[in-house]
């Protein structure tokens, strides 16, 4: 179903022209999706803008927005959905000028939670209508987009597994990663930096743009989304009933970045930025990118993209 919206020439006049593009997807999360439209409805038409809402694609493939934002002078994009739905989309119109909005609506909402953005809709609606748009990076592992974080290993392993389940949400990746936690081991990696090669026992690798997984679990708490680094979370192979207390510690923000000097020395957590790096996984760890899970390779390749798209956050 598709709903357009008209505004008045002086409203227009008076908002910039702005032209909104809304995404639903009627899948994610556990909203009702006839209350979510009316009330994106209702409160865009209170703000007298342009808007059109239209359903997400199950395959993932929204290429046809480059050409429908240029060719309707579309100006903002909205995504109500989760993190694989913010992947595919920001992926499509990266290095545009169209502005990016998220209502969270999904499982973990990681970029959303890191960018400040309200769980509740108007507030996530407020952003949207009075938010501003920042520069904001991303990165390829490979051939694949990742606009938040990717993992190789243990939390790959939970979320291939979570993937599978029929009920989704927070309790659901809790009994998932509690079940996966007893199943977990470590894995061998070689880690090429511009600072040299390190070696590695590993539990599991994150590279992170977002400060988080979703749900406000910060793996990387001093991650920015904006700042052209990326940043390296290495859990080490240690005796597994330390594990908890060191993922804790870690998302504690205490652990600091630690220089290159520090990288030898025997902690549990590894906590380092870069612009670039190289991973030779030789167990094939898995791999999530923003959560979805993907085939794994024996190497990888990561680039960042600085200044990738316009992402809507709140002006404080």
């Amino acid at each position: 179903m598709i709903i357009y919206e008209k505004k008045s020439v002086l409203t227009e006049l008076a908002t910039m022209a702005r032209k909104i593009i809304y995404l639903i997807n009627p899948i994610s999360g556990t909203k009702k999706k006839a209350q979510v439209r009316e009330l994106i409805s209702r409160k865009t038409r209170e703000e007298g803008l342009d808007f059109e809402i239209i359903p997400t694609k199950a395959d993932g493939d929204y290429s046809f927005l480059r050409k429908k934002v240029k060719e309707e002078a579309v100006t903002d994009v909205v995504i109500c959905g989760g993190d694989g739905t913010v992947n595919g989309v920001v992926r499509a119109l990266q290095k545009t000028r169209v502005n990016i909005g998220i209502i969270p609506m999904g499982s973990g909402n990681g970029l959303a939670f890191a960018a400040k953005i309200p769980k509740q809709i108007t507030g996530a609606l407020t952003v949207i209508f009075e938010g501003r748009s920042f520069e904001t990076d991303a990165f390829y592992i490979n051939e694949h987009f990742s606009c938040m974080l990717c993992g190789i290993g243990f939390d790959a392993s939970v979320a291939h597994e979570f993937a599978k389940q029929k009920k989704r949400g927070l309790q659901t990746y809790i009994k998932v990663s509690t079940l996966q936690f007893f199943k977990a081991k470590s894995f061998s990696f070689e880690i090429k930096l511009k600072d040299g090669l390190l070696k590695t026992e590993a539990f599991f690798l994150c590279i992170a743009n977002s400060n988080q997984f979703g749900n406000n679990f910060t793996i990387a708490p001093k991650a920015s989304l904006s700042d052209g680094l990326l940043d390296i979370v290495i859990v080490k192979k240690m005796n597994k009933l330390l594990l908890p207390f060191s993922i804790l510690y870690q998302l504690s923000g205490t652990n600091a970045i630690q220089p290159v000097s520090d990288y030898a020395k025997n902690k549990n957590i590894i906590y380092l930025q870069t612009d670039q790096l190289s991973i030779r996984n030789t167990d094939n760890a898995p791999i999530h990118i923003d959560g979805d899970p993907r085939e794994t390779s024996g190497e990888f390749d990561i680039k960042i993209v600085k200044n990738c798209f316009r992402l809507l956050r709140p002006v404080s």
